[in-house]
């Protein structure tokens, strides 16, 4: 017996159970290394890396949206012969980690400082472990099939030669480099932050107006300020050069209340002159702005306050307050002087720190900084000449060179102790700075002068290389040969500047590519209400609950054809629910297929010999399908992917064609039947791998009970591709007719209530001769799918008296069901539906006689509507006479 004939005779379970079938196809795709790339050494070559999760807990929804499309692509690339290799990965997020494991310490009253650097790291270690696990535990649960054998992680050992490769080129190059600058600073981490750990809110705060009195006491000057505790690190106060007002006033000095220190008045460009009172205090220390303002002018960088967020000793009279108490003291004692002349109500966007929910202070601090300016001209070239990346959908081009065209000196240095340590050595006696791969010699030993900077990385700098620095580099590694540049990045449109623009600086710096073909950029899964998901709110979905009650199927279908690229998406259980159904619809269609499939092999599909309208029909959708499916998967429109899946699976498949087929299958024409039998099996074959890539494990579960080319997956099964001898225009135009035939059946008896049941007279009236000879060939459709008690076919019937009508193109239907309907209600029905073909006419013809309309729209177009308002106007004509007759 053969292989295919033993699956055959395991009949399918009555019910389909996700859980089960999960379980079982995960461990067997994963013990037979499906999921891993080399294996066709011949074929091309695409890979995508896995945007890496960090280890600071479990996956969201937003993750199955991102790991699913990707998952769709590899396993939809793997079908069409591709080497496909999907890179999988976890990323060690710095700040992120380090203040998980700070929490968990102070909940057991300790801090890092009680273990100490490398007792603190063992701890995160432990952490890492621990939650990398449990990640994993998730991808299989999601049924992602990424090549665990090449799994990386931002910190082991290989990426970290990477990073420090890459640190000390730049450095030798002087793009990296060391100094004082404004940075985004955590008072309660105690460190620099990346402009994405900041997140803005809206707070309602004050503007508080000061007058800040000239030194020769001839006068004041106003300024305004949200952060009066500030103003003890001023360091002038500017105006604009051509403010009429202030010119007699520049180079004169103020004197600063509280601290009496003196100030000068400088003019700046900066100034908005038309803005308040066009003069603007200026704190060089605690402002990005203010900074290159007293660059320009060499003034005193005062820092005001410590890195935990109080004053310190140049804020005089409030040292070692909090800043948020200082502002209230100070506050209420220049109210006192009269210095504080006004105090407005002012909602403003303030910076809060992501990890720790701090304000970010702007703050004065020496730092590790890379030169951005010329690893943005090189993308900028890239993009400029064509040879860049591509961005789906193309409007996040213009979003991203505006951003690389205006790039600023990106803080690479971390105040942490989790995370890549950087590669530069202090000489406690000379100053001297060492930079490189290794450390300088005797370094190791205690009583060497070399320090190594305790600074890390931020997370991004190495999260910027992960391209191509888990693919070996900087070694000239076969994986690095053979896989890079990847094929496509799936992110969302939220991280654009601060990860997709850096792996594409250090792609062109370090690789001369880039490193990517596609950027797909995806939108946030956002709840029904269309609100972001968040804890606060408590509307966040868990991807594993979903998968626990609806299986990963349901869920994966549901969220990848739900989003359309950049756009995005509301999280509806109700359409999970949808996508478990249509799960089992293929299911209990399968069923049907195999029941009828007995005894049939692989060798005894035949769709060579007479073919039956319904059998060159389905072959001839299913082709357009495929040839369309294919189209929009490599141009990432997923949604209308599934729509075309969904349409063609429900509808054609399970709707007509199954039921068609039965007239055949239950028939007694043996050579019929096993042409019904081949095609069943080739198009329910063929359907199944078009939907694996969305739902993997019924695909599957499904496939290994069907007769089909010899392959132990459907993974690995060759993906359809268009095949002209299935173009079967004919038979598709026969369908059409018959369908709209058998449709305006049902409709007539659901508007008279009369159930499907029971048996019906109809007298049918082609239009012409053609339209006559598909219903005579076809009449075992029409006298079984209208439940027909009589048949009457003839080109030249006269409507009978006292008959429901219904008109369609092609034909006139009638049923003289006299005693179950009324009269007087089928001319109300005639005529309401009169009425809809007006609508119909008098739409196309507004169209046909606006003159914008038929300059602008193709020629084929405009006569597709021509015949269909002379189709409108035809079968209202038909309606009309038959209300008259009805009538009379």
């Amino acid at each position: 017996m053969s292989e295919s004939q033993e699956r055959l005779n395991v009949e399918m379970p009555t019910t389909y159970d996700p859980t089960s079938a999960e379980q079982k196809w995960y461990e067997t795709w994963l013990r037979n290394g499906y999921f891993q790339a080399g294996k066709r050494p011949d074929a091309p070559k695409y890979t995508i890396v896995i945007p890496p999760p960090n280890v600071t807990g479990m996956l969201h929804i937003g993750h199955a949206l991102d790991f699913t499309l990707q998952d769709i692509l590899i396993r939809f690339k793997r079908m069409q012969g591709f080497d496909a290799l999907w890179l999988p990965g976890t990323d060690h997020a710095g700040i992120a980690t380090q203040t998980k494991v700070e929490q968990q310490l102070r909940e057991e009253g300790l801090s890092r400082y009680d273990l100490g650097r490398e007792a603190f790291l063992e701890k995160v270690w432990e952490w890492k472990e621990h939650y990398a696990g449990t990640i994993r535990e998730q991808w299989s649960k999601m049924g992602l099939s990424l090549d665990y054998s090449r799994e990386r992680f931002t910190l082991d050992e290989g990426l970290s030669k990477a990073v420090r490769e890459v640190f000390v080129r730049l450095y030798n190059k002087g793009m990296i480099y060391r100094g004082k600058r404004i940075i985004n600073w955590d008072p309660a981490a105690r460190t620099a932050l990346s402009d994405i750990e900041v997140e803005y809110k809206e707070v309602n705060g004050h503007l508080y107006h000061l007058r800040y009195p000239l030194a020769d006491g001839s006068g004041h000057l106003t300024v305004a300020t949200t952060r009066p505790e500030t103003m003890l690190g001023d360091s002038a106060v500017a105006v604009h050069p051509e403010d009429e007002r202030y010119k007699h006033l520049i180079g004169k000095m103020l004197l600063l209340p509280i601290l009496n220190r003196e100030i000068p008045i400088i003019a700046d460009e900066y100034v908005d002159k038309d803005f308040g009172s066009g003069a603007v205090k200026i704190t060089p220390a605690h402002d990005p702005n203010d900074f290159e303002v007293g660059s320009r002018h060499d003034l005193p960088q005062i820092t005001v306050m410590d890195e935990g967020g109080k004053m310190n000793e140049n804020a005089g009279p409030y040292q070692g307050l909090d800043r948020t108490e200082c502002r209230k003291a100070i506050v209420k004692e220049l109210q006192e002087q009269g210095v504080c002349v006004l105090i407005e109500d002012h909602v403003h966007q303030v910076g809060h720190s992501e990890r720790s929910g701090a304000v970010v202070e702007p703050y004065l601090s020496t730092q590790w900084f890379v030169n951005m300016k010329p690893l943005a001209e090189k993308a900028i070239e890239s993009q400029k000449s064509g040879q860049g990346v591509n961005f789906v959908p193309d409007r996040f081009e213009k979003i991203y060179l505006h951003w690389i065209e205006n790039v600023r000196d990106w803080c690479i240095s971390r105040q942490l102790w989790w995370g890549h340590r950087i590669p530069a050595w202090h000489h406690e006696t000379t100053g001297e700075i060492y930079v490189g791969t290794q450390a300088p010699e005797g370094a190791d030993q205690p009583d060497s002068p070399w320090k190594q900077d305790n600074d890390v990385l931020d997370t991004w700098f190495s999260s910027a290389l992960w391209p191509f620095s888990t693919l070996g580099w900087p070694e000239d590694s076969e994986d690095l040969k053979n896989y890079y540049p990847t094929g496509v990045l799936v992110t969302g449109y939220d991280i654009i500047y601060f990860w997709v623009a850096r792996m594409i600086f250090t792609a062109l710096e370090f690789t001369e590519q880039i490193p990517f073909k596609d950027v797909l950029i995806h939108g946030l899964v956002r709840d029904a209400e269309g609100r972001k998901m968040s804890k606060s709110l408590g509307n966040g979905v868990d991807p594993l609950n979903i998968i626990a009650q609806y299986g990963a199927d349901a869920m994966r279908f549901m969220i990848s054809t739900s989003s359309t690229p950049g756009q995005d998406l509301r999280f509806r259980l109700e359409k999970v629910e949808q996508a478990r159904n249509f799960a089992n619809k293929i299911w209990n269609a399968s069923r049907f297929a195999l029941m009828n499939l007995e005894g049939f092999t692989y060798e005894d599909i035949d769709i060579s010999g007479q073919l039956s309208t319904a059998d060159r029909w389905i072959l001839h959708r299913f082709n357009e399908t495929a040839r369309d499916i294919t189209r929009l998967m490599e141009s990432y429109e997923f949604g209308e992917t599934g729509r075309l899946l969904y349409n063609f699976i429900w509808d054609d498949l399970c709707d007509w064609y199954i039921e068609f087929s039965k007239l055949t299958l239950y028939g007694d024409n043996p050579a019929a039947k096993r042409s019904t039998q081949s095609v069943l099996a080739y198009v329910l074959d063929r359907t199944l791998r078009l939907i694996h890539p969305f739902m993997p494990y019924l695909s599957e579960e499904i496939w290994q009970h069907l007769p089909h080319e010899p392959g132990e997956t459907i993974m690995l099964a060759s993906w359809p591709e268009y095949r002209a001898d299935f173009e079967a225009v004919n038979s598709v135009k026969e369908m059409e007719l018959l369908m709209e035939a058998i449709r305006a059946v049902r409709n007539v008896r659901a508007e008279v209530n009369v159930s499907p049941g029971k048996k019906i007279e109809l007298l049918l009236k082609p239009t012409g001769e053609a339209e006559e000879g598909i219903f005579r060939r076809n009449e075992i459709y029409v006298q079984r799918f209208c439940n027909t008690s009589s048949y009457t076919l003839d080109i030249g019937l006269t409507a009978p008296d006292k008959a429901m009508t219904a008109i369609i193109t092609g034909a006139e239907l009638y049923f003289p069901l006299a005693g179950l309907i009324d009269i007087g209600q089928e001319i109300a029905r005639l005529t309401k539906e009169v009425d809809n073909l007006n609508a119909e006419v008098d739409r196309v013809e507004k169209k046909l006689s606006n003159e914008g309309y038929l300059a602008k729209a193709p020629a084929n177009v405009v006569e597709q509507e021509r015949i269909k308002g002379q189709d409108y106007r035809d079968k209202r004509d038909k309606v009309m006479a038959r209300i008259a007759e009805l009538q009379g």
